[in-house]
């Protein structure tokens, strides 16, 4: 397998999964400004989208969309993945937290990453990614550990991924401890201290 990726973006979820579940694979970092792989292959050839994450598996397939790529490793590593059987409330909560992650957190931070965004859209965005924030606080409130069925899964690899950018940006978590500890108890995962020496990151 191979992980096409961008240090430090949503494709440090799919890392962080195929580590958890020990994956034999290979990084490659992309360019997205530049179309290119860091071997120099067009990024469109492998992901006409342009963006990260693409995994190439077995037989030449490649699959894109964060969501899809870290379902595809946990149910194809139930043995090391926490993923919930089909049709169990705790595969619905995964979905929910999942869900909530790409469609909600995840796209309020555009503007905060947009070269043309204005002062004011970047202050909109800030206003947008807190109130989420705000709600995965509130979800942590009775003192679990982790987002789903209190077991480590893909929806908390992605959460977490998106939480950690408020360093990017200089939001203090400090107003959301229970998320605080949430995200340093990922991160003082080995998986997630692999994959973020491996991608050159701090």
């Amino acid at each position: 397998m191979k992980l096409y990726y961008k240090p430090g973006a949503c494709s440090l979820a799919s890392h962080i999964m195929l580590r958890e579940v020990g994956a034999t694979f290979d990084i490659e970092a992309v360019d997205t400004d530049a179309g290119l792989t860091e071997s120099g292959r067009q990024f469109s050839d492998i992901n006409a989208k342009g963006y990260v994450p693409a995994l190439e598996i077995e037989g030449g397939e490649t699959i894109n969309e964060g969501v899809a790529i870290l379902q595809y490793i946990a149910d194809t590593n139930p043995g090391r993945a926490f993923s919930p059987a089909p049709g169990s409330l705790d595969r619905a909560r995964l979905q929910q937290f999942l869900n909530y992650a790409a469609a909600e957190l995840h796209k309020s931070w555009s503007p905060l990453f947009a070269d043309d965004a204005t002062d004011a859209e970047r202050a909109a965005a800030t206003a947008k990614v807190k109130k989420k924030f705000d709600y995965l606080e509130a979800e942590l409130s009775d003192g679990r550990e982790f987002l789903v069925g209190n077991r480590f899964s893909v929806a908390d690899a992605y959460t977490f991924v998106l939480v950690f950018w408020a360093n990017f940006k200089d939001i203090d978590l400090g107003g959301w401890p229970r998320l605080s500890d949430f995200a340093d108890r990922i991160f003082a995962r080995p998986a997630t201290r692999a994959a973020f020496a491996a991608e050159g990151l701090a």
